[in-house]
């Protein structure tokens, strides 16, 4: 699959709408009972940028990104407004904010992981492309430096270690990333007097797996 490591905008993106999705089964059965069962592993994201799109820069801007992408073809970084952080939307990132791992002696890479938690149940949603510069790192709460103790791959969201975590380590991480996506239509119909009346274009974006 043809990804390309470049940003969509952030100033539409941060004024889009969507959020996550998921694919569910549901088979009613005579007793009125249902049997539910999803095919999906994990949950997909899908947007619409075009209300982000306030001024003609920004239809040109999306033009660009668009014929640069050819379509559907190509995916790009996409900052989800409601989820780009380790943490709240509210703060900043720290260190032990995600749990990625306990050492053992020997594994030096840990992927990066953002973990949703609510009555009991949990979700872990592995983090492919964290935003350069952005990760930090923790081993039973001391802070790491990186470059002298880690390094971090931006296209895959891995973390290795210059020398593995010890046995019972516990391994955190705190960090902004970015959403992995492609265009989710092969056109883009805008028409310049609708938009002048306040009519935005469709932009529709949807989650890849990287």
């Amino acid at each position: 699959m043809s990804f390309h490591e470049v940003l969509f905008p952030v100033d539409i993106s941060l004024n889009s709408e969507g959020g996550p999705m998921r694919k569910t089964d549901i088979v009613a059965l005579v007793s009125g009972h249902e049997e539910r069962n999803s095919p999906w592993a994990g949950s997909r994201r899908r947007f619409n940028a075009g209300y982000g799109v306030k001024s003609i820069d920004d239809i040109e801007d999306v033009i660009a990104f668009f014929e640069a992408r050819h379509g559907r073809l190509c995916g790009f970084r996409f900052r989800d407004p409601f989820d780009y952080k380790s943490c709240r939307i509210a703060e900043t990132p720290g260190a032990e904010d995600q749990f990625l791992g306990t050492g053992d002696g020997a594994a030096s890479d840990f992927q990066l992981v953002k973990r949703y938690d609510s009555g009991g149940a949990s979700y872990a949603r592995d983090i492919k492309k964290p935003v350069s510069g952005s990760v930090l790192i923790a081993l039973d709460g001391a802070a790491q430096t990186i470059g002298a103790d880690f390094t971090v791959d931006d296209a895959a969201g891995r973390v290795s270690f210059t020398a593995p975590p010890g046995a019972g380590v516990s391994v955190t991480a705190g960090f902004l990333f970015d959403t992995p996506v492609r265009f989710d239509a092969d056109e883009l119909r805008i028409n310049l007097a609708a938009f002048k009346a306040g009519d935005i274009p469709s932009i529709p974006l949807i989650e890849v797996l990287v």
